[in-house]
């Protein structure tokens, strides 16, 4: 792996279309070691190689946060309570960029005294603001629908912590192929957070419980034995084996 990958897949997940010229010009290197050292991540299916650019595979398959926010509001509600009643006070956090992720920082506002490392610009902005709390926001150039950073200092960043929890989402769940997201970055993300973490927790709302169909093309690592998955319903029986080594709780 180049030393350059993920900032060239950071860059086009933030842009959609970048430039061979404009990725040369930013990592200080030459037009042909760009194309040189892209050949690989196409091989894999990661970037699309066009003339003269490089193009993200992923399409806008997730709509801008906002949006995703209001979606399945109450049930994200639901768990999010779940979640502030789980994690407690003077924790340490590894929270990742999803929608239910940041309906769960707005619960964690009741908490009090916690050290948080986010990707998400808007995670640590919600929870900055509380007394006694330490946020550190992961990484500095912002994507633009979610205002997600998954550049290099990201994942430097999170790589020097050691925290409690690591608090994840997903697109969709599958009862075969398990965790997926729309987004290589956040496949990387998910599993550094998982890297860094004592205890990691899935939060994910029924309406991601899909039987037919991936839905979202990218698996997450697989979350450890005895990780917390934290939904608002309890998953049809399809996802037992799926879910055989985790604890799977819902509102009582």
């Amino acid at each position: 792996m180049s030393k350059y990958d993920q900032d060239i897949l950071a860059m086009v997940a933030l842009h959609g279309t970048v430039s061979v010229g404009d990725i040369a010009q930013t990592l200080d290197v030459t037009d042909q070691t760009v194309r040189r050292i892209v050949q690989p991540l196409v091989a894999q299916g990661r970037i699309r190689k066009v003339h003269g650019a490089i193009v993200s595979v992923d399409g806008p398959n997730d709509p801008p946060l906002p949006a995703r926010l209001v979606e399945n509001r109450a049930a994200k509600a639901r768990i999010a309570e779940m979640v502030a009643q789980i994690i407690p006070d003077g924790a340490s956090l590894a929270i990742d960029t999803g929608s239910t992720s940041g309906i769960i920082a707005q619960a964690l506002c009741q908490r009090r005294n916690l050290t948080v490392v986010s990707n998400s610009s808007i995670i640590a902005a919600t929870l900055a603001v509380i007394p006694g709390n330490r946020v550190f926001m992961a990484g500095t150039q912002l994507r633009a629908h979610d205002g997600a950073a998954f550049d290099r200092n990201a994942f430097d960043t999170v790589a020097s912590f050691s925290v409690d929890w690591a608090i994840l989402s997903a697109s969709r769940v599958h009862p075969h192929h398990g965790f997926l997201v729309n987004d290589q970055n956040e496949v990387e993300m998910s599993l550094a957070l998982q890297d860094i973490a004592s205890q990691s927790l899935m939060a994910v709302d029924q309406s991601k419980w899909i039987l037919q169909g991936a839905g979202s093309p990218l698996r997450l690592p697989p979350l450890r034995d005895g990780s917390l998955v934290v939904t608002d319903a309890r998953p049809p029986e399809d996802f037992a084996t799926l879910l055989t080594a985790l604890d799977v709780r819902t509102p009582a």
